[in-house]
């Protein structure tokens, strides 16, 4: 009996995803302050879950796993709103924020058109030295 592609992909390694990773995922996501973390991550979220970051964007892409696609989108909703509250307020380190605001979409960019016109003439008596 020979094998397909597809029961060739599923012999992986076991997933760790389930229940209890939803559970733990949530709970971090309420609770980061407990662990010393100033705002949730992803970087965060591994650790107390014990996979990698690599595995959490994994099952971020996984429709399949919409539960947990959530989770990582709350994540990402209070990391920013954080940043700009406590950025502006002056509790977090400017630099920092702006830094990681970055992933939010947010740039530091400046517009340097200029609207300056310049008018010039020359005398018909001096258009002869030139």
């Amino acid at each position: 009996m020979g094998m397909n592609s597809e029961s060739i992909k599923k012999m992986g390694r076991p997933t760790l995803y389930g229940t209890e990773i939803i559970a733990k995922s949530q709970e971090y996501l309420e609770n980061y302050h407990l662990y010393e973390e100033l705002i949730p991550s992803q970087a965060g979220l591994a650790l107390h879950v014990g996979v990698s970051r690599e595995t959490l964007r994994k099952w971020g892409k996984d429709a399949d796993k919409s539960e947990f696609i959530g989770i990582l989108e709350r994540i990402q909703a209070k990391q920013e709103v954080l940043l700009v509250s406590k950025g502006l307020g002056g509790e977090f380190n400017s630099n920092i924020c702006k830094l990681v605001m970055g992933k939010h979409g947010y740039h530091d960019k400046q517009d340097l058109e200029s609207q300056s016109t310049f008018k010039f003439s020359i005398d018909k008596k001096d258009a002869g030295n030139l």
